[in-house]
This record gives C-alpha cells, sequence and structure tokens, in this order.
C-alpha cells in the first residue's frame, strides 16, 4: 500500500514524534506548511514529555498529562500512525508499519530523521530477562505497579527472606533517570509501606548503583553532591564503581561480590540510537547518523537528522558531538526545520550551537537539584526552579499537570494497582529488541 501526496505540494516526512521530530514539524508547519505537506510519522498519537514520567510512577500525575496530543498541538501538520521499519534512500521511499499489521509505503521530497534511542542492552546474563526499562509510558506505568505489588506482597507473605526480597529495590545507573526513578520511587515505596501494619518496623531498601565515582557524573559536582545528600538522608544506598554483573529471579549480584535479593531491578544505564539508523548503511559515530553543522546527512542534501539518532557537531566542543539530551533534541529539531524552509526560499540556514543554560533534577518531595545560568541551587527553590521549566517546557496539559501537583500537595495518593501493562511488555528483551527486515514494499510513484 502506499499513502499519496497532497496535490501540488513537496513532502517532507519526520520520523519520530520525540523532543526533535515534535519540534522539528511544529516549526517546519509554522514555517514553510503552505508550501509542503509535512507528515509526522511515529507509533503514537502523541509526544511524550519524558522528563516527568518519574512522577507518572510516583503516582503523583495522571499517565494522560505527560501525553502531548499530536492532532490540535501541530496545525498544519499530518499525523501518521506507523513504525518506519526501513528506507529505501536511493527511491527516496520508507516502508513503515502500520497498526493494523500492514506494511506501507510513503515516498518522500525531504527526510528529517529524528526516531530517538532505545533502552541499551549489555551482555549481562539475566538483564534481558529480568530488568525493567524506563523510556516509555508502560514502563513508568507498569513500574508503580510493580513497586505497589511487591510491598503489598511483603505484607501478605510469612517468610522473613521473601519479605525482604520484596521489599529491596535496585537501580542501575545513576544519571537524570536513575536518580529520578530512584529518588521518586522509594518515596512512593515508604508511602505504601507506612499503610501496611504488617510491615511495621520493615526496612525499605533502596540501592542506586553506578560504575561512576558519584551519582549525576554528567552534571557539576555540586549538583552531584546535593543528590548525594538528600538521597542518603532518606536512607538510600548509593553505590559509586559499581554494576550489576548477573541477574535472576532471586536477585542480582553486584561486581563487588554482595549478592541483593530482589523482586525489582530497573536498568536506566542509558540509551543507543534506534537500530533503524545503523539499518541506513550511511556512516555513523556510535550508533548516530553522521551530519553537519546544519543537521544535514553529508551527501544526501534531501536527508537531515536530529536528536539521540544524530552525532551533531557540537560547536561549542570542537572535535565532539552534542549530548543526547531533551534540550539539545529539542532545539535541534528547530533548527532542521528552519534549515528546510530555507531550502523552499524561507528564511536562511543557519548551524546549530548550543550553550546549556541551566540543569534540573527532580529529587521527590520538596526537593529538587538545579542550576541556572551557573548558579547552584538545591531544596524548595530548585524545586521551584525545575516545576517552573517543566510547565515552561511541556507543549500543553499545563493545567492539568498544576491540577494534579496541587492535589498531591493537599491529600493523601491513591495506592492502588492499575494492572493494564503485562510484564512481558516491559522487560529489556522486548523494549530493546532489534528491528525485523520487513518485506519487500511497492514503490510510491
Amino acid at each position: 500500500m502506499t499513502v499519496s501526496a497532497r496535490r501540488g505540494h513537496e513532502r517532507v516526512v519526520i520520523v519520530g514524534a520525540g523532543f526533535a521530530g515534535y519540534h522539528a514539524a511544529r516549526t517546519l508547519a509554522r514555517l514553510a506548511g503552505h508550501a509542503v505537506e509535512v507528515i509526522l510519522i511515529n507509533p503514537t498519537d502523541h509526544f511524550l514529555y519524558l522528563p516527568l514520567l518519574p512522577e507518572v510512577t510516583a503516582g503523583i500525575l495522571e499517565p494522560r498529562r505527560v501525553a502531548v496530543p499530536l492532532v490540535g498541538t501541530c496545525p498544519s501538520v499530518r499525523p501518521l500512525l506507523g513504525t518506519v521499519e526501513a528506507v529505501d534512500i536511493a527511491a527516496h521511499q520508507l516502508t513503515y508499519l502500520a497498526p493494523n499489521g500492514a506494511y506501507q509505503s510513503l515516498g518522500y521530497d525531504r527526510l528529517v530523521l529524528a526516531v530517538g534511542s532505545v533502552n541499551k542492552l549489555l551482555p549481562i546474563p539475566g538483564i534481558a530477562e529480568y530488568a525493567y526499562g524506563f523510556r516509555s509510558m508502560a514502563e513508568a506505568v507498569y513500574l508503580r505497579d510493580a513497586l505497589l505489588r511487591d510491598i503489598e506482597l511483603a505484607e501478605a507473605t510469612d517468610d522473613p527472606a521473601e519479605r525482604t526480597a520484596r521489599c529491596t529495590f535496585v537501580v542501575v545507573g545513576a544519571g537524570y533517570t536513575g536518580t529520578e526513578v530512584a529518588a521518586n520511587g522509594q518515596l512512593l515505596t515508604n508511602e505504601a509501606a507506612r499503610r501496611c501494619p504488617g510491615l511495621a518496623g520493615q526496612p525499605i531498601r533502596w540501592l542506586l548503583v553506578d560504575i561512576a565515582a558519584r551519582p549525576l557524573p554528567e552534571l557539576d559536582q555540586r549538583l552531584s553532591k546535593t543528590a548525594h545528600k538528600v538521597l542518603s538522608r532518606r536512607g538510600m544506598e548509593i553505590r559509586p564503581h559499581t554494576t550489576v554483573v548477573e541477574a535472576s529471579h532471586e536477585g542480582v549480584r553486584l561486581s563487588g561480590g554482595e549478592f541483593v535479593p530482589t523482586r525489582t531491578l530497573i536498568w536506566c544505564v542509558g540509551v543507543r540510537p534506534d537500530p533503524l539508523i545503523e539499518a541506513l548503511g550511511l556512516p555513523t559515530i556510535k550508533g548516530r547518523l553522521v551530519v553537519d553543522a546544519y543537521l544535514n546527512v553529508p551527501g544526501h542534501p534531501e536527508i537531515w537528522a536530529c536528536g539521540d539518532a544524530a552525532a551533531v557537531p557540537d560547536l561549542t566542543r570542537p572535535g565532539q558531538i552534542t549530548a543526547m539530551t531533551a534540550q539539545h533534541a529539542q532545539r535541534q529539531g528547530i533548527t532542521a526545520a528552519h534549515n528546510i524552509a530555507a531550502t523552499y526560499g524561507h528564511g536562511r540556514r543557519r548551524s546549530y550551537e548550543h550553550q546549556d543554560l541551566g540543569f534540573v533534577v527532580d529529587l521527590g518531595g520538596v526537593q529538587a537539584a538545579a542550576q541556572v545560568l551557573g548558579l547552584p541551587l538545591s531544596g524548595i527553590p530548585a524545586k521551584v526552579v525545575t516545576r517552573g521549566y517543566h510547565l515552561a517546557a511541556v507543549p500543553s496539559n499545563r493545567l492539568r499537570i498544576c491540577s494534579d501537583w496541587t492535589l498531591d500537595a493537599l491529600l493523601s495518593r491513591q495506592l492502588v494497582q492499575l494492572g493494564m501493562v503485562p510484564a512481558s511488555a516491559v522487560r529489556l528483551a522486548a523494549t530493546a529488541e532489534v528491528r525485523a527486515p520487513p518485506p519487500q514494499a511497492p514503490h510510491t510513484a
């Protein structure tokens, strides 16, 4: 099957509605929407605001709050549900898998690859089978159920060893995601345990392990110290220079030889570019597609790439590429849109150069760590800045998010399992799998 072009218009296809693709589509439609047809192809009908996912797991935010609908927030953009499986660069055509299970083809005049990244799966025995990732709505919702279920099962059992294992939680990776997940998850399980009389006096143990020397190793040491102080005060065990060497149903073995009985292993080690990039057969750096400072693929003036999928030169640090962060992805998407619009006579193209204005890390409760214009903040001031930043950055749902925050501050949380996501859907073995080659699809005229 094929998708026909809008008569009289060239077509720009944007693959992926993450930070890069979503903002590229919105910006391009505003700059040149009357001259081109902009198609945004994505497996879901929304842009997922990933930085607030830990609050979904903690039960602070209702899941839909972090799902920004494509329809209504991307005027003049044509959303298309599907997962791109292959790109025929010579034919200017891609093949995607539609929700009904059928393969379809789609032609393009300009192509933006913003497919993002997937969970990084390391060859450690048992990780694929027993660890949970944290990159999707399904993973966030399932993890909340898993944390509550372990606390409830711990109260129900008479076996002290089983109770201890179910009250022990291990997070691997102390970067942004791992630190925020551990901080918010610990507060959730502590609250759940307080409501279980049978767990009176039972320690709720959380371990945050990382091969690096400190949590948040990519940030300023002052922010790292703030996070370490806050989490340690809550009783979290922070294990630097440590990783998991084996995982099983019974628990995990750490690199120092210690075996930790647990039923919940959360894998936040990092991400890797979507496998689609490697399948293109174009030059890559660390799995990311090589582009120039204008986000254009060398030798292919019709193809741009941005976000985690692209190895964008960092003009502020010659010889290096930009980090895989939401800040970079969003601004690269906007830059790519301006450069594509320039090819149609709207404005001039621009190189991508970005200076970080700051960082924010939510540590749960009233705690956070932030650095704004070089000024380090902690505690309530950092929390205010963190939430203010997210409200400014999220494209919609602001009033609903504020409502959830207000209700969480005034009322006790509803600690119930939803039971909507099966474990098989969120194991690393499922979320980090490599794409299978699609069958031959017909060419678009």
